[in-house]
């Protein structure tokens, strides 16, 4: 974080050594933002009592306007319980001892905090930010959780090529959902991530990615992963088109990690969308090798292999998820997502579970959006808990 720190204060001194006589102005016009997300999460598994968790998460910023390419922000972010007590806060709360674990803890923290030159089309942001690499499969900012994850970092992104951006971004610190409290909070990094990406080609947006990742306080996540994907539609009718999306990486043990292991990933979609829904097959593998299990510590992991939550860390066999995805427009305003996961391990074959997930939104303006959502994982191994999740929420954006 200190060193960080010092190129913060430095690019700052550069951009107010530079700056006009009108910063007053710039500042003046600047924004501010407020969000309000009100949730309840009600959760059973397997061997533990019920967790209840009533939190009301509340994040307020103001951006400034630009001035000669500079901009700059600061977030403040607070999460409170109705009773904290009533869910286990992943430890950090003795009351919830015995309860299942829902990872909204209770915190105030400063969320972002970055300053950001733009210059042609290319832009630096140094400090505390969100950052999300394609479809934050292995890099994303866990907008699901009341705390989302940030990015202590330098992350640099250019357009000048054609249909193409290019991004790097130098990791210093993880700043993870459990919030600073936590044990495993924040992580200090030494990490690289290389993305770019091209929307130029008729088949669709082909990427391409190196992950160098290194932390100091969880050095079995250190690992280094290599790969590409491609997603784009084709057209079949007016109302119609056929969408797919094909990715394969690799992965190997770096930096400090202490295993020894290259593994594979895997995944494939396929399906028909159009104006009232869409209907998507899907099958993704994270491999392994030694017992060492293909890693994703920075994705945004609620999005992939099932709201329950199971498999928030890959199995040491593996996995594999079969899942169909379908959604569709209701009237009045109201959009279905619905999914069905068949799960095994990938070294052994061995039959894991089944899940349900299904999710119902609704807008109400522009700024505010209802949502109502279940997750039913029923086991198939002894090793697994059986999961039930539910969530009613009201999110207000300015």
């Amino acid at each position: 974080m200190q060193r960080l720190t010092a190129c913060f204060l430095l690019l700052a001194c550069a951009g107010f050594a530079a700056a006009p006589a009108d910063i007053p102005a710039a500042l003046a016009q600047g924004r501010f933002s407020l969000n309000a997300r009100l949730r309840y999460e009600g959760m059973e598994q397997t061997g533990l009592r019920r967790a209840d968790a009533l939190t009301l998460r509340t994040r307020l910023g103001f951006s400034t306007a630009p001035f000669r390419g500079w901009k700059g922000m600061l977030e403040a972010e607070n999460i409170v319980a109705a009773d904290g007590d009533t869910y286990s806060q992943a430890g950090l709360n003795p009351g919830g001892a015995g309860r299942a674990v829902v990872a909204d803890p209770e915190t105030t923290e400063v969320n972002q905090a970055w300053l950001a030159f733009t210059h042609g089309s290319t832009t630096a942001t140094l400090g505390r930010q969100r950052l999300v690499l394609d479809n934050a499969r292995f890099v994303g900012d866990v907008g699901w959780r009341q705390n989302m994850q940030t990015f202590d970092a330098l992350v640099v992104q250019d357009k000048s090529l054609g249909k193409t951006t290019l991004s790097y971004a130098w990791l210093d610190r993880i700043n993870r959902v459990f919030g600073d409290r936590h044990a495993q909070g924040y992580w200090k990094s030494n990490s690289h991530l290389f993305n770019a990406s091209h929307t130029g080609l008729t088949i669709g947006t082909l990427a391409g990615y190196a992950y160098l990742l290194d932390f100091a306080g969880s050095p079995a996540n250190s690992c280094a992963t290599y790969g590409a994907s491609l997603a784009g539609a084709r057209k079949l009718t007016d109302r119609l088109k056929f969408a797919y999306r094909a990715e394969l990486a690799t992965q190997t043990d770096h930096g400090a990690s202490p295993l020894d292991y290259s593994t594979h990933y895997l995944g494939l979609e396929a399906g028909l969308a159009g104006q009232p829904g869409s209907l998507t097959l899907g099958h993704e593998v994270l491999g392994s090798d030694h017992n060492a299990s293909f890693r994703t510590p920075l994705a945004t992991l609620h999005a992939f292999n099932g709201w329950a939550d199971l498999f928030l860390t890959t199995p040491a066999a593996g996995l594999r998820d079969t899942y169909v995805r379908a959604t569709a427009t209701l009237p009045a305003g109201f959009a279905l997502t619905a999914f069905y996961h068949w799960y095994e391990t990938d070294a052994t074959g061995v039959r894991l579970g089944s899940e349900i997930n299904l999710q119902l939104t609704r807008k109400f303006g522009a700024r505010v959006t209802g949502l109502c959502k279940y997750a039913d994982f029923q086991r198939a191994s002894p090793a697994l808990p059986d999961v039930k999740k539910i969530w009613l929420q009201v999110e207000f954006s300015y």
